[in-house]
C-alpha cells in the first residue's frame, strides 16, 4: 500500500512540474510585470528543475525507507 502512494505521490509531482514548465514558457509577463525574454524564461526554469532534483532526491531516500520496511 506504501508503494502505490509513493507512486501516486510522484506521478502528482510529473505533473505539476508538467503544468508549471508549461506555464513558464508561454507566459509573456511575469507577476512582477517583467517582460520575459528566452533568458529569463530559462533562468525560471532552471530554477524549478534545480526544486524538483530536490524532490525526486527526497522521494528517492522514501523509496528507499518504503522497500527497506517492506
Amino acid at each position: 500500500m506504501k508503494l502505490k502512494v509513493w507512486w501516486l505521490s510522484n506521478l502528482i509531482w510529473l505533473i505539476i512540474f508538467s503544468i508549471l514548465s508549461f506555464v513558464i514558457f508561454i507566459r509573456k509577463v511575469d507577476g512582477a510585470g517583467t517582460i520575459q525574454t528566452p533568458a529569463t524564461k530559462l533562468a525560471a526554469f532552471i530554477v524549478l528543475v534545480i526544486f524538483f532534483i530536490f524532490i525526486v532526491l527526497t522521494q528517492l531516500v522514501l523509496l528507499l525507507f518504503v522497500k527497506h520496511r517492506k
